[in-house]
């Protein structure tokens, strides 16, 4: 009886160990992809207005439709995270989210209802996928007001703005947003 307590008492302290070190290995996890959005958005930011300062708004559409996917290639390939930006309601087809990213980002929309600050809504967990663990994370890309030049309401679009989305993106859905709604997300993903 006594072998079979010590034994149970093991496996309760393995299994203790094990959980806390999974927790610890998650919480590291997602502050390494919490530091992802600020190796990429500052930088996006500034290439956009470098462009807008060029060529106006209609111009500065390249930055979002051509850099902002090098920018999250190059920072994947640098990282180790495989890096996309995805919207519930996208201007690139590309961008649609997967069921696991439109179910955060709906709850994003939710967060931001109940009156969370729109640059501090993120998530992040581990998720099984094809019998593999993945770690995911998403963050919140709240509407700045420089945005609203080709994201916001249509009749107030810059100059020159709708011709070109009409010309690139037939299918956008993208436009009508306020300051500080969310716009879309980074998502992130890794392998364990």
């Amino acid at each position: 009886m006594n072998k079979k307590i010590r034994f149970t008492n093991l496996v309760a302290a393995l299994a203790c160990l094990y959980g806390h070190s999974a927790l610890a290995n998650e919480g590291a996890l997602l502050e390494e992809a919490r530091t992802l959005p600020a190796k990429m958005v500052p930088r996006l930011l500034e290439v956009l207005n470098e462009e807008i300062a060029k060529g106006g708004h209609a111009q500065a559409i390249s930055v979002c439709r051509e850099k902002a996917p090098q920018m999250a290639k190059g920072l994947s390939a640098q990282t180790g995270w495989q890096i996309r930006r995805v919207s519930l309601k996208n201007r690139n087809p590309l961008a649609v989210p997967d069921a696991w990213e439109r179910a955060v980002l709906e709850n994003f929309e939710r967060r931001l209802a109940a009156g969370e600050n729109p640059a501090n809504i993120d998530h992040g967990e581990v998720v099984e996928v094809d019998g593999k663990k993945i770690f995911r994370y998403m963050k919140a890309l709240p509407t700045q007001t420089l945005c609203l030049q080709c994201h916001g309401p249509t009749h107030q679009l810059a100059p020159g703005v709708a011709d070109k989305l009409k010309e690139l993106y037939p299918d956008d859905k993208a436009t009508g947003y306020g300051t500080g709604q969310i716009r879309g997300a980074i998502t992130a993903q890794k392998p364990l």
